[in-house]
């Protein structure tokens, strides 16, 4: 077999689109460099509404669409201008003596089955009618014969395709075993939609039989976690809600992996809560954390958390930022190195990129609206494959809480009973946490010991640990951890329960007239 061909001419061009996103500009391209346009049903009257000549495929092939559109392009006159070799003989002979064009460049992209699948409402029957057939074919012919045929399944590939042509004539062998191998992917991706959408009518159990990741790599990022490790970030389209990867960053410089992390745990903690939140977070630990009506004021209760550690943090908002509170952001001393929320006040990023000595070296990412909630299931890569389960988002309701002691909860209290309880869930385990004023005060993260987790929680908190709530995130296997947090000043604790030595618990709480709830649900997060 020949060598592939370095650059080919594009004389004459199919194009059946869904999306018509830059479509008038390569077409008007095209027609200008003298390219015959073959065209079917909408993206044909599109065309010739913005002033292009196009041939009806129908025309050309002798054979009328059918069946509602489901049978357009094919047909052997198409698949044969597509698939024949140019430069074999007996291939040329075939396709002239059937009187067959040769097509130099497909544009397709398919119908938009994912998007309708996704949608709320959307019935099997709008399904299934996305699911394109002729599409597929078409791209897959061509990104076959890249040899001597382009294939375009994006609007974002329309520019080199012009810039080839305006340059060469034509394509060069580069560019089409890229756009093939684009392609490829592209029904890849398609075809996986599908499968998953019919997977998931029929499998039996919680879980599907077979799972499958399909992700966009959307940047290369600087590096790792340390310098010497390469990273790169990856896009999940099928996911819908606000997210960190589809969020657009107004200003500062690339985000690092280890700033992408934190992130992502900021923006975790702040769209559970209903009122104004504010995270802070180090090292992918929150050390400071708070609501309250007025956004400001959660944002300085937050940072009061822990001061000394909220320098270089990065911090997550519920609410757009607005310009009381990155005035409040742009006190002396501190150092962010960014900002997650759904949107920015035009005067809070002025202030934010200008003030301080950051000045425009903050990141600042715009998610949207945190309305919809995220996929219920976390996904955990392992050697050797990937742990699955259901995301640790069902936080149990006070109402379904026991006070196990013979003190009561005072009413002003359960306030931040229930703050202590949220966060403790986004704490390493093994985790403790002191609230106060639905502030965090202290936090014991990831250690082996939970004895030593109350003690440096206790620690952290310093004066503030007078009138505070504790929370654990697992039982207390013994009561030395309850004297530790008495003496301290702890007011109330809460926790999961289900210990062995529940009793020995209690008992010690109700020697120092410490209420305790037990809410029989545990948080751990490995």
């Amino acid at each position: 077999m020949n060598p592939v061909s370095d650059v080919v001419p594009i004389q004459s061009a199919l194009i059946s689109v869904s999306d018509k996103m830059g479509l008038a500009d390569l077409a008007t391209g095209l027609q200008r460099a003298g390219v015959t346009i073959y065209s079917t049903g909408g993206t044909r009257r599109h065309l010739e509404e913005c002033g292009v000549e196009v041939l009806d495929v129908a025309e050309y092939t002798g054979f009328p669409e059918m069946l509602d559109g489901r049978v357009k392009t094919l047909h052997p006159k198409i698949f044969g201008g597509i698939l024949a070799i140019r430069d074999n003989d007996e291939h040329v002979d075939a396709i002239q003596e059937h009187d067959i064009e040769p097509i130099d460049l497909v544009v397709v992209n398919l119908y938009p089955f994912e998007a309708t699948a996704s949608r709320v409402g959307a019935t099997r029957e709008e399904c299934i009618e996305q699911i394109d057939i002729g599409g597929p074919s078409l791209v897959r012919a061509a990104a076959k014969n890249h040899r001597d045929v382009a294939v375009a399944t994006s609007s974002e590939q329309y520019g080199d395709i012009l810039d080839q042509l305006q340059e060469h004539g034509g394509t060069t062998v580069d560019l089409r075993k890229q756009l093939a191998a684009e392609a490829f992917d592209h029904t890849a991706t398609y075809d996986r939609a599908i499968a998953d959408y019919m997977l998931g009518e029929s499998i039996s159990g919680d879980f599907p039989a077979s799972m499958h990741l399909t992700l966009r790599r959307k940047s290369q990022l600087r590096y790792g976690e340390n310098p010497h490790q390469r990273a790169a970030l990856y896009l999940d389209p099928s996911v819908r809600s606000a997210n960190l990867v589809a969020a657009r960053q107004i200003s500062g410089k690339e985000l690092s992996y280890n700033n992408l992390l934190d992130l992502d745990s900021a923006l975790e903690i702040v769209r559970g809560f209903a009122q104004p939140a504010v995270s802070v977070i180090k090292h992918n630990n929150p050390c400071g954390a708070a609501t309250d009506a007025k956004l400001a004021n959660a944002c300085q209760k937050a940072l009061d958390g822990d001061p000394l550690s909220a320098f270089g943090s990065v911090l997550g908002f519920n609410r757009t930022v607005d310009v009381e509170t990155a005035e409040l952001l742009c006190q002396p001393g501190l150092f962010i190195e960014a900002i997650v929320a759904p949107d920015f006040q035009a005067g809070a990023v002025g202030l934010l990129t200008s003030k301080p000595r950051w000045k425009d070296n903050v990141r600042l990412m715009q998610v949207g609206r945190l309305d919809d909630q995220p996929s219920g299931l976390a996904k955990r890569f392992i050697s050797g494959g990937m742990l699955v389960q259901d995301a640790d988002r069902m936080t149990s309701a006070p109402l379904q809480w026991k006070t196990a002691t013979e003190a009561q909860v005072p009413s002003e209290m359960w306030d931040d009973i229930s703050f202590a309880w949220e966060m403790v869930r986004h704490v390493k385990s093994n985790a403790i946490v002191l609230a106060r004023d639905t502030s965090l005060v202290g936090v014991g993260a990831g250690q082996m010991s939970r004895v030593d987790s109350v003690e440096i929680s206790i620690r952290k908190a310093g004066d503030r640990v007078a009138g505070s709530v504790l929370a654990s995130d697992a039982f207390f296997p013994f009561p030395d951890s309850i004297e530790a947090a008495a003496d301290a000043g702890v007011v109330a604790i809460v926790q999961p329960g289900g210990s062995r030595r529940d009793d020995e618990v209690i008992e010690a709480c109700d020697e120092h007239d410490l209420p305790m709830v037990l809410t029989g649900r545990r948080h751990f997060k490995h």
